[in-house]
């Protein structure tokens, strides 16, 4: 089983920050916020990955291309261009496979474009800037016994966001950025069986959430994981300040690994 990262948007809200970098790569704690959202997953035994790549690629690819050197202690003897590495890099058995999926493609056009890279029929799918305590095994297990084509997880964030309408474990409708009273939205963390991909295309114009998930959710296709504990996303300067302040403090929720 994979996880696909969509890693490729602008970040546009996040201003200055991402004029150098892309979102994903933000440090939180001195590591990028993709980082952290791979050591969620792995935790749970999640070590595929795949990143849709958009904007500014070239840097996410840049720095698990030097991963090892970025994280280890190393000895460079220029006489030779010999480097012994010294402490030991704990995420050596993460595959990850990055692909350009286009500067301007919205999401759903992202995520059919790494269809050939997709070998289960059960995968993972997130976005590249929020974390969450959720029991990924136990969302997993929540998608396949509902039999749904997708099973999205329900947050609880700050109204600014929009919001999901479930009938019990059933999305009834899916408003992304809309005010409604439930108080439930897609913090991402999705799974899906790749039926899903029949319903998209690799047009940069397919979108995911606007059109595909809300047809799904009109043919009761997609499921909701209602998650009740913590979850943060990095989508203003405030954002990264909470998310800095959290893992300084020691108390980072997300941080379920050892």
């Amino acid at each position: 089983m994979k996880l696909i990262i969509l890693a490729g948007g602008f970040g546009s809200r996040l201003g200055s920050l991402t004029n150098s970098i892309p979102k994903p790569m933000i440090p939180v704690g001195g590591k990028p916020i993709m980082w952290h959202i791979m050591k969620i997953y792995a935790h749970y035994g999640i070590k595929d990955f795949i990143i849709c790549l958009g904007y500014m690629g070239d840097v996410i690819k840049d720095y698990f291309l030097h991963y090892e050197s970025k994280n280890r202690d190393f000895t460079i003897n220029l006489q030779n261009n010999s480097i012994v590495f010294h402490n030991e890099l704990l995420d050596n058995d993460w595959k990850i496979t990055l692909v350009d999926t286009g500067l301007n493609t919205l999401k759903g056009g992202r995520l059919k474009r790494i269809e050939k890279y997709l070998t289960d029929d059960i995968n993972l799918l997130t976005y590249g800037d929020g974390v969450a305590n959720i029991d990924i095994r136990s969302l997993i297990d929540f998608h396949k016994k509902k039999g749904k084509i997708v099973t999205i997880s329900g947050v609880h964030p700050p109204a600014r966001f929009g919001e999901l309408i479930a009938d019990g474990d059933i999305i009834s409708s899916f408003q992304e950025k809309s005010q409604t009273s439930q108080g439930m939205i897609n913090g991402g963390y999705m799974v899906f069986n790749k039926e899903l991909l029949t319903y998209l295309s690799q047009d940069e114009s397919c979108d995911l959430e606007a059109g595909v998930l809300e047809n799904l959710a009109k043919q009761e296709e997609i499921a909701v994981y209602k998650h009740d504990g913590f979850w943060a996303c990095m989508d203003h300067e405030r954002d990264l300040v909470y998310l800095e302040k959290l893992w300084n403090n020691n108390n980072a929720f997300w941080k379920v690994w050892k």
